[in-house]
């Protein structure tokens, strides 16, 4: 979902719940995200994502786990 602020609420959210990674508009008009921390907050990520900020429409969340690498340091916006 594009065009009604989708990455800086992600980035908001993931900021409060305290995880790294980023987030980014893909061509197709899709947004991708990866994220690390403590499970529950990833949890509450998803969730989040789920419903979206007041103006998206989600259609669709896929969310594939695995290890941490350990190597981002923010949760950013990447263009």
């Amino acid at each position: 979902m594009q065009g009604v602020g989708f990455r800086y609420f992600v980035q908001r959210k993931a900021r409060d719940l305290r995880l790294t990674g980023w987030v980014r508009n893909n061509g197709d008009g899709t947004v991708e995200l990866v994220a690390e921390g403590a499970p529950e907050a990833l949890t509450e990520l998803e969730r989040a994502v789920g419903r979206g900020p007041r103006m998206a429409r989600v259609s669709r969340v896929d969310a594939n786990r695995s290890e941490a690498t350990g190597t981002l340091e923010a949760f950013d916006l990447s263009w």
